[in-house]
């Protein structure tokens, strides 16, 4: 399996981007997410987490789906979005979105 083509957009976003493949490895991070995590491409992100959070990467990387969740980490709220990526129909591995959330954060709802 290839490595996907990441475009360059990605070092803009005000949000991190990490990428890793089915063994947890980091294939990928935006300049955001080398900023708050260091550069750890290359490097397992399994090590970095609990048990709990490791069940949970292994459930994604064996199934698919998503983990959504927020946080509030040194007072700031953030979105932290956990989903497979897929070539070809085949989990590759997972891809997470850290986004920053604005106090206060509206809310609508649309029909």
């Amino acid at each position: 399996m290839t490595t996907p083509d990441f475009s360059r957009w990605n070092d803009e976003l005000d949000c991190a981007v990490t990428v890793c493949d089915t063994e947890g490895v980091v294939l990928y991070q935006n300049r955001r997410s080398r900023e708050v995590n260091g550069d750890v491409q290359g490097r397992s992100l399994i090590p970095c987490h609990n048990e709990r959070s490791r069940a949970i990467i292994r459930r994604l990387l064996d199934e698919g789906g998503r983990n959504v969740y927020t946080i509030q980490k040194r007072g700031v709220r953030k979105l932290i979005y956990q989903t497979a990526w897929r070539q070809n129909g085949v989990v590759g591995g997972l891809v997470e979105y850290s986004m920053e959330l604005p106090d206060p954060m509206p809310h609508y709802v649309r029909e």
